[in-house]
């Protein structure tokens, strides 16, 4: 593995494709954060409206630590809000905060994808701590032909982890759906600020995309190594 060259130009794609998304997300919250938005509300405010205007009652709103470290915790009902977004009032700060609602309404509501990701996090956990060392020993033992059950255990296990960021995609899309409609129809951003919350959620969909492009050549790499789509590099 080490020394194929092919291995490394896979790694190096996903590698290329996270830089690029990440680059970005940066580029896009940080022009929208500059930018203030005429309703004067902040990320916080928004979020708590939002609830209040989907009847949900039962979620708390708190700031947290960090940059983009935005998300909703379902176990405790939390919604987080970086310090940026918590308290600015930026087309940034909205558009974050009506994204983070929308996985809130997702589990209000039995998303059933939300669902499904939440259940299998300990799934793919054990997948990605366990499976790279399973597929080493098979590589190690000759692949398909020189021992099946470990290859297809290994490459099971790691697909966990692949189906994890699949599933990620229509989660995450539905959330910047849920948010788009919400401030659409809401005076809380003008017609011409609400392009500017698009950029920003769009930038952001593009680092789930470039995970599981990822994700799914190196599983594909493996799969041919181990002698899937016949011989393997071992043979």
């Amino acid at each position: 593995m080490l020394f194929d060259p092919f291995y490394w130009f896979v790694i190096g794609i996903g590698l290329l494709l996270g830089l690029l998304a990440s680059a970005r997300v940066k580029a896009a919250t940080a022009h929208y954060s500059q930018i203030a938005t005429r309703s004067g509300f902040t990320g916080a405010q928004v979020a708590r409206a939002i609830l209040q205007a989907n009847g949900i009652r039962d979620v708390q709103v708190e700031s947290v630590p960090g940059k983009l470290t935005d998300h909703y915790d379902p176990s405790s009902k939390t919604l987080r809000l970086s310090e940026i977004v918590y308290g600015e009032r930026s087309i940034t700060a909205v558009g974050i905060a009506a994204h983070e609602v929308g996985h809130a309404i997702q589990h209000a509501q039995g998303y059933i994808p939300l669902r499904f990701r939440s259940a299998w996090v300990p799934v793919a956990n054990i997948g990605t701590n366990i499976g790279i060392y399973v597929i080493m020993a098979a590589a190690f033992m000759g692949g398909v032909s020189g021992s099946p059950l470990m290859t297809w255990l290994g490459l099971g296990l790691f697909a966990t982890s692949t189906l994890f960021t699949l599933v990620t995609l229509p989660v995450e899309f539905d959330a910047s759906r849920r948010a788009m409609l919400t401030l659409e129809h809401s005076a809380v951003l003008t017609a011409e600020e609400l392009p500017g919350a698009r950029t920003v959620l769009n930038a952001a969909a593009l680092t789930y995309v470039a995970g599981f492009i990822s994700s799914l050549l190196v599983l594909l790499y493996w799969a041919s190594r181990l002698g899937l789509f016949g011989r393997s590099n071992d043979e």
